[in-house]
């Protein structure tokens, strides 16, 4: 070897540890760093529970309002008009033409009419058709004793059933019904006196049987109206008028004042 060789040592070691050095120093602060990062979450929930303990509630903005403003703002004054109406409507009063009579007894039940339909009218065909739904009552006249079964349609009002309680009137059990009860009449509902089929039923036999009793019995004291039992003591000449009296007061039932 040369003496220029001795006085000039490789460098290739110096270089080599250079390297290693820096290679530790990068690698120990990442480490810093990534235990940095990981202290700040630990410390991130603390010091927001820290805050929210000690923060205080900020007072809601509230508005005054001056003497100035109310001032300015107009004054709200209440309405003294008065509105005629146009047309003047005159009180009626309204008659349901039963105010002279008191009601024996009252029966909830659907009625049905045996006859034409406005499609079959003229052509002879009859079936039974529907009504309405409402309260079959029998009624007594205060002044004359009559009887009669009147009925009305409960949401229209309209009546739908009036006839004198003849005593030649028989009910007769509905075919396959035990709760129904059909019979024909002189009836005056329409405003005319007509021949009419009708069937009543009722929510049970039991209610339908009570019916039938009760009609029975006003039947048998309409008849000893008209027999002259119930008119006013005398001989043989009054009873008789009496009866004939009666007898064309029945023909004579109207709900003209009713509807």
């Amino acid at each position: 070897m040369s003496a220029e060789d001795e006085s000039n040592p490789p460098t290739t070691t110096t270089t080599t540890a250079a390297a290693a050095a820096e290679e530790e120093e990068v690698k120990v602060k990442e480490e810093e760093a990534v235990a940095a990062v990981e202290k700040k979450k630990e410390e991130e929930p603390a010091a927001a529970a820290a805050k929210s303990d000690n923060a205080t509630p900020t007072p809601a903005a509230t508005t005054t309002t001056t003497g100035e403003e109310d001032e300015d703002k107009p004054k709200e004054e209440e309405s003294t008009a008065t509105f005629e109406p146009i047309i003047q409507l005159d009180e009626v009063e309204v008659h349901s033409g039963t105010e002279e009579e008191e009601t024996l007894c009252t029966y909830r039940a659907k009625l049905f009419l045996y006859g034409e339909t406005l499609l079959d009218k003229g052509t002879g065909k009859k079936s039974w058709k529907e009504r309405g739904i409402g309260d079959a009552r029998i009624l007594r006249h205060r002044h004359h004793q009559r009887l009669r079964f009147l009925m009305r349609q409960e949401k229209t009002m309209k009546v739908i059933a009036n006839h004198a309680l003849d005593p030649r009137i028989v009910l007769e059990a509905n075919a396959g019904s035990d709760r129904s009860w059909v019979w024909s009449c002189f009836d005056f509902a329409e405003g005319e006196l007509e021949e009419k089929v009708f069937a009543l039923r009722f929510t049970n036999s039991e209610v339908a049987e009570e019916f039938k009793k009760k009609y029975q019995e006003c039947q048998a004291e309409m008849a000893r109206l008209l027999a002259g039992e119930d008119a006013p003591t005398g001989g043989d000449g009054d009873k008789a008028a009496a009866a004939e009296e009666v007898t064309e007061a029945l023909g004579g039932l109207s709900t003209k004042d009713e509807e």
